[in-house]
């Protein structure tokens, strides 16, 4: 019995090796640290009916020292923690390591949350404006990066009021 566990020493020695080995490519499967994403800018795009359309400008900044792929973005964002708009893009490039690249998304706002939104600014809600933009861009294969960023902003007084 001790010769057949002797003769099964090399085989369990190369098993344990090709499962650390699996375990390390598992490990290099995965992702970094996410994208930082900053929202550079909104342009209006032409609508139908009651929604509203916007090309979101997005700065993603690559704080990894590989470069991520993408094909595909998925925009989601939020006003004042309420759902306001997304948006997709067939997009599809690369942000170098450590580098950024800007992307741009075509977004839809929905009548609901314009009216929403409209009716907070007639109230004269003051309270400084809360966003939040999340997303993802789509990797190759499983390789998906998430991201989420958030700030706040002030309108100026008169343009609420309406006192210019």
């Amino acid at each position: 019995m001790n010769a057949l566990f002797q003769a099964d020493r090399p085989r369990r020695a190369a098993l344990l090796m090709l499962l650390a080995l699996g375990l390390s490519a598992c490990a290099s499967l995965l992702p970094g640290e996410p994208p930082r994403v900053d929202v550079v800018g909104v342009e209006p795009l032409a609508g139908q009916g009651m929604e509203v359309r916007m090309l979101v400008k997005l700065r993603v900044i690559n704080p990894n020292d590989t470069p991520i792929e993408y094909d595909g973005v998925l925009v989601d964002m939020e006003v004042r923690g309420k759902r306001f708009a997304s948006g997709v893009s067939n997009e599809r490039g690369t942000v170098p390591r450590y580098g950024e690249a800007l992307l741009t998304v075509p977004v839809t706002v929905p009548a609901l949350a314009v009216l929403r939104q409209a009716l907070g600014f007639a109230l004269d809600d003051r309270s400084p404006i809360t966003y939040v933009v999340s997303g993802k861009l789509s990797g190759p294969q499983w390789n998906s990066h998430r991201f989420s960023s958030e700030g706040e902003f002030q309108l100026p007084a008169g343009l609420i009021s309406g006192n210019r």
